[in-house]
C-alpha cells in the first residue's frame, strides 16, 4: 500500500491506538516519535488535581505531561497547588508520583516571569528540580533576562499565544517571530494551533513562516477558522495537522507536542486518547 494512502486512514488508525491506551499504558516507544515527546498539557485536565492528571495522561497512553501553575496537586500535598514555591521536599513528593507512573515533566506554563533577574530565577530553578526541557510564558518583555538564563540553565524559552484582543501583540506569529529570531537558540516558540485559528489565521500557513523558531506545541484541531470553536479530536477539524508535523520533520523539530484539549472538561479522556493515538499513528507511519 502507498505511504499516501495509508494517510487517509489516520483517523481510524489513531481511534485503534487510542483503544488501545485505554487498555494499558503505554511503551515509551510507542508513547513518543523518534523526533518530538508526546505529551499532555494538564490544562486539558483542570478540573482534576495534578495527582489524577498524572494517572489520565498514563490511561490516555503518553509518558510526558507539560505541567501549569496553579493546579491543585492533590495526593498527600491534598490543597497545595503547583509553584515554583513549593519545597524541596513537595518537589520530591511530585517527582515520585510522576515516576512511579512513568510520567516525565516537560514544560510548565504558561506562566508569567519577571525581569527582575532574582525573581526569574524561581522559576528557572524550579524547572531545574523537574529536569524540564522548557518553560512556556508570554513575558516577552523579559526576554533579555529570559535569554540570559534560558543559556545559563540550558532550558528552552517557549513564547505563547492566547487570541486576537484589542491591545495584546502575543497574538501575532509575526511579531513574536521578529523578537525571537536572532535569539539564542534555546529562545523560540510554543505554537497554539487553536488560538491561531480562532485569531483567524490559518496554522500550517504560521508555521511555514515561523518553524525555525518553533520549540514546542500546545497542539489542537478545530472545525472553524477565524472565530472561537471547540477543540475535536485530532484528524476530525480542519487544521491541516499532517502538514504541520512533516513541516516541523523537515526542520528537524525536537521539542514536544502537547495536546491541549479544551471541551468536555470532565469527560474529555477518550478524545484525549484519540489525539494521542493520532500523533503515534502518524510517528509510526512516517518512520
Amino acid at each position: 500500500m502507498k505511504r499516501r494512502s495509508l494517510f487517509t486512514m489516520l483517523p481510524a488508525a489513531s481511534a485503534l491506538l487510542a483503544a488501545r491506551s485505554m487498555g494499558q499504558s503505554a511503551t515509551v516507544e510507542d508513547a513518543s516519535s523518534d523526533r518530538f515527546k508526546i505529551a499532555i498539557q494538564c490544562w486539558t485536565f483542570k478540573e482534576f488535581t495534578l495527582w489524577q492528571a498524572v494517572e489520565m495522561a498514563v490511561s490516555a497512553g503518553v509518558k510526558a505531561i507539560e505541567l501549569f501553575p496553579g493546579q491543585r496537586i492533590g495526593g498527600p500535598l491534598e490543597d497545595t497547588k503547583l509553584d515554583p514555591s513549593l519545597t524541596d521536599e513537595e518537589i520530591q513528593t511530585l517527582v515520585e508520583h510522576m515516576t512511579a507512573h512513568g510520567i516525565e515533566p516537560l514544560n510548565f506554563g504558561v506562566t508569567g516571569i519577571s525581569k527582575d533577574e532574582t525573581e526569574a530565577r524561581k522559576t528557572f530553578d524550579f524547572a531545574r528540580k523537574l529536569g524540564l526541557y522548557g518553560v512556556t510564558t508570554e513575558s516577552l518583555n523579559a526576554i533579555d533576562t529570559l535569554e540570559k538564563l534560558a543559556i545559563e540553565y540550558d532550558v528552552k524559552v517557549c513564547f505563547h499565544n492566547h487570541p486576537k484582543l484589542i491591545g495584546y501583540k502575543m497574538w501575532d506569529p509575526d511579531y513574536v517571530f521578529e523578537q525571537v529570531k536572532d535569539r539564542h537558540e534555546n529562545i523560540g516558540i510554543c505554537g497554539d494551533l487553536g488560538h491561531w485559528a480562532t485569531s483567524g489565521l490559518v496554522p500550517l500557513g504560521v508555521i511555514k513562516k515561523v518553524a525555525p523558531r518553533v520549540r514546542s506545541f500546545h497542539m489542537k484541531d478545530r472545525e472553524v477558522i477565524g472565530k472561537a470553536s471547540f477543540d475535536c479530536p485530532f484528524g476530525t477539524g480542519i487544521i491541516e495537522l499532517l502538514a504541520i508535523l512533516d513541516e516541523m520533520k523537515n526542520h528537524n523539530f525536537s521539542g514536544n507536542v502537547s495536546i491541549e484539549y479544551e471541551h468536555n472538561w470532565e469527560t474529555s479522556l477518550p478524545e484525549v486518547a484519540q489525539c494521542v493515538g493520532y500523533l503515534r499513528a502518524y510517528s509510526q507511519m512516517r518512520a
